[in-house]
């Protein structure tokens, strides 16, 4: 077991195994040394999870939405491992992208983003800092109530 997964078990979580697949996709593409994910939602053991029970983020499920933030972020680590063969090979966390399905006027999208990056900077410290985006939609895949994509800099060949 690497460093970052043994910093994942501290949290209190467990990187989890990569997610079938559902689409003419993959998972996580690699050019140079940059490696891209696809869009991942907040799957736990093969089910979404649900704050507020249809998917819509809003003020009264916020914490919810911020934990679900943290297991789509363990999936898109899960999807660059399976690439990579090990999160230890991670150089950089370059950009985090947190899409989140919202009530209407709901303006807090940064803070439900803000639980993938304080886990980022928890798991790879100072090459956790990150370019992020933020942005409310009306609706997303599956009825999610989040999706994140990842970029990182990773060093190859792996050794």
């Amino acid at each position: 077991m690497g460093i970052i997964e043994e910093k994942i078990i501290k949290e209190g979580f467990i990187l989890p195994q990569l997610p079938t697949v559902a689409g003419l996709y993959s998972p996580a593409i690699r050019t140079g040394n940059l490696v891209f994910t696809s869009g991942q939602l907040p799957l736990q053991d093969g089910k979404l999870i649900e704050p507020g029970g249809r998917g819509k983020v809003n003020d009264a499920n916020m914490e919810d939405a911020i934990y679900a933030s943290r297991i789509a972020l363990l999936n898109g680590l899960a999807a660059i491992k399976s690439l990579t063969g090990t999160l230890s090979s991670i150089e950089r966390i370059v950009k985090l992208t947190v899409y989140v399905a919202t009530d209407h006027l709901f303006s807090s999208q940064h803070m439900v983003a803000n639980g993938a990056s304080s886990l980022l900077h928890k798991l790879f410290e100072d090459k956790g800092f990150h370019a992020r985006s933020a942005i409310g939609v009306a609706e997303l895949p599956l009825n999610a109530s989040l999706e994140i994509e990842l970029i990182v800099q990773c060093k190859f060949p792996i050794q």
